[in-house]
């Protein structure tokens, strides 16, 4: 009799066994889930304008800041009122950031026609330029996109290099682009003579 129910005990030992592997082995029921990178999100576009050497569109990435906006404009120029600006503020998709200029400076754009009274001779175009052979530091420092670092690399390149040889080599020198050139082209020499001044010979046809 023992023999028996030891035999039943040990066939519901071995279907218990048997059934706990099968649970185990048995595979998950349910779909795999398929990771997706997060979207990428769509560059901001930020109306630059002022006193900034390239005032235009640029697209920016979200979350920039009105410092990273001056920077794709080509930075500010000598004449900006940096104390008007918050450089750590983020700009706005379609935002225009109008960079301000100091008080008293009327950008070229907005002087229109220049007014002389009569009997005041008008300034020669030769004394308007700045020589960026002879001038100094601070004159220097009032030409548009220069400001005192780029006027002092000026003269370090004048001082290793000797003079400029024309207004175009400019550029060759560290920190000066070509967005900074073409702005002030027009406002300088670098006093090479003029053949103009030279009085006509009397003997010549």
């Amino acid at each position: 009799m023992k023999t028996i129910l030891y035999i039943v005990i040990g066939v519901l030992l071995g279907l218990l066994l048997a059934g706990g592997v099968w649970l185990a082995a048995r595979a998950p029921q349910g779909e795999s889930v398929e990771l997706r990178p997060a979207p990428t999100p769509e560059p901001i576009q930020v109306h630059v304008a002022g006193a900034v050497v390239r005032p235009g569109l640029y697209d920016l990435p979200e979350g920039s800041r009105v410092m990273d906006a001056i920077e794709a404009a080509g930075g500010l120029v000598a004449e900006a009122d940096k104390n008007g600006l918050n450089l750590a503020a983020r700009v706005e998709d379609a935002q225009k950031l109008d960079v301000p200029f100091v008080s008293g400076y009327l950008p070229e754009a907005d002087q229109g026609f220049v007014v002389i009274s009569e009997g005041t001779p008008s300034p020669s175009a030769e004394e308007e330029l700045v020589n960026i052979n002879t001038a100094s530091p601070e004159e220097l420092d009032e030409l548009p996109g220069i400001g005192q670092t780029n006027a002092q690399k000026i003269i370090a390149y004048r001082e290793e290099n000797g003079p400029f040889a024309r207004i175009e080599d400019l550029v060759n020198v560290s920190g000066i682009g070509s967005a900074i050139y073409e702005g002030l082209k027009d406002l300088i020499t670098v006093g090479d003579g003029d053949d103009s001044s030279v009085p006509p010979d009397p003997l010549a046809p």
